[in-house]
């Protein structure tokens, strides 16, 4: 298991690194939406045991309505700042929701399971804010320095990436207190704390190096501290939402890692959270 990790692993960082910093705007958000595509299709496993095919169709479609709206070239254009705030708001809510859940589960799960519209509708604000993020942060700035956004959603990858490695050895050397055991009993305040600290010693390497004023400097480290604590309630939200539907993995597609969602379930929050939170601050809200 461990060397089809490795493996895959390795065949997957220089793909993730040509798509962000190579793919011109529009092929990155087509390459966004397969990913939302192959995601959504993991996301009905969790709606129903058949795995519905009108559950990812619907996605879809929902996606390509919000297109519409929001057109990708234009996302940033001061008249489109609204709706795109109003995705992310929408992501927040769902994620303070999710807390919630996760926090009383199995409890909570009375609530949801027999739903497949409530299941579906949770799948949705995670999915497609997710998208938005991504393609957001990608497209920040692009026409005056197609990189810039290239480099923001590295580093908030990077964060993700250091907390899920930092929290695993921590969690391994010093791990006894139980995060959430109902949902992920491997998970442990130790590991938590491990992984803030290495995800906290990237995004003060990286903001020193970049030569950030201290104003500044404290935005980003906040906004990375936040976004680093949604990673771990992403992780833990669709661990709650495989524990139910009585899976290990959301699918199979990635040898030795699962499926896709078992990919970027935390950066399905890290990402929305990070540019909510971003936006915010940077507004002196």
């Amino acid at each position: 298991m461990l060397k089809q990790r490795i493996i895959t692993a390795l065949c997957l960082i220089p793909l993730v690194l040509g798509a962000l910093f190579f793919l011109p705007l529009k092929f990155f958000a087509l390459l966004a939406a397969l990913v939302f595509l192959l995601a959504s299709r993991e996301w009905s496993g969790f709606v129903s045991a058949e795995r519905r095919e009108w559950i990812p169709l619907l996605f879809c479609l929902l996606l390509g309505a919000s297109l519409v709206w929001l057109p990708v070239e234009q996302l940033w254009a001061p008249d489109l700042h609204p709706l795109l705030m109003g995705v992310l708001w929408t992501a927040a809510s769902w994620w303070l929701l999710g807390l919630l859940l996760v926090l009383r589960y199995p409890q909570s799960a009375r609530l949801w399971k027999a739903s497949i519209w409530l299941k579906s509708l949770f799948g949705l604000v995670t999915l497609i804010p997710f998208f938005w993020s991504m393609v957001a942060i990608r497209g920040y700035n692009f026409y005056h320095d197609s990189a810039m956004g290239a480099w923001i959603l590295l580093f908030v990858m990077g964060l993700v990436w250091a907390a899920d490695s930092g929290a695993y050895f921590f969690g391994k050397a010093f791990g006894k207190h139980k995060l959430a055991p109902a949902v992920s009993p491997g998970k442990t305040i130790e590991g938590l704390c491990g992984g803030l600290f290495t995800a906290g010693l990237l995004a003060v390497g990286v903001t020193w190096f970049m030569g950030f004023v201290p104003a500044k400097m404290g935005t980003v480290l906040l906004c990375s501290l936040l976004a680093v604590l949604a990673s771990v309630l992403g992780d833990l939200t669709e661990s709650m939402f495989k524990r139910e539907a009585g899976i290990k993995d959301s699918g199979t597609l990635l040898p030795g890692h699962g499926g896709i969602l078992d990919r970027i379930d935390s950066l399905t929050a890290a990402l929305p959270v990070f540019l909510l939170s971003y936006l915010l601050l940077s507004q002196g809200v």
